[in-house]
């Protein structure tokens, strides 16, 4: 049987943008969480912080392809989830696409200008951000095998 080659109607033009795309998502999911995770840690998420994150990441051109608005909603919708107790696995796996990339230091830049936002820096602040540094530069990129134990 022979295999007959049949060409995608997807330009590479459009194959590019979908990538781009889909990286800006994951960059603004791992800013997000890290901003809300870091909101959070003092028991308490003020618009002032919420505010900054948004700006922050759209003065830096972080996510070119994503709205200020987009960002908004997606930083109140992560605060939601965050507010659940398996927020530890949210957390981990929306940093891993990230985790040892030079922009996991912008993701801990980010936690550390929502947390100087209010101008008081809470002691659970300064724990969530070590944290998100801790796993940023430790987390292994790929999910590991889990043993049948043989």
């Amino acid at each position: 049987m022979t295999k007959q080659y049949t060409r995608s109607n997807t330009t590479t033009a459009e194959l590019v943008a979908d990538y781009f795309d889909q990286r800006d998502d994951e960059v603004m999911q791992a800013l997000v969480t890290a901003g809300a995770f870091v909101a959070f840690a003092d028991g308490r998420v003020e618009a002032i912080e919420r505010d900054e994150l948004v700006n922050y990441i759209h003065r830096q051109g972080l996510v070119p392809t994503i709205s200020q608005r987009d960002i908004a909603e997606a930083f109140d919708n992560r605060v939601r989830q965050l507010e659940d107790r398996d927020s530890a696995s949210v957390i981990v796996e929306t940093f891993r696409p990230l985790a040892g990339l030079s922009l996991s230091s912008v993701v801990v830049s980010t936690a550390e200008r929502v947390a100087a936002a209010d101008r008081h820096m809470h002691p659970n602040e300064l724990q969530a951000i070590k944290l998100i540094r801790l796993i940023m530069t430790n987390l292994p990129t790929k999910k590991l095998p889990v043993s049948s134990g043989s």
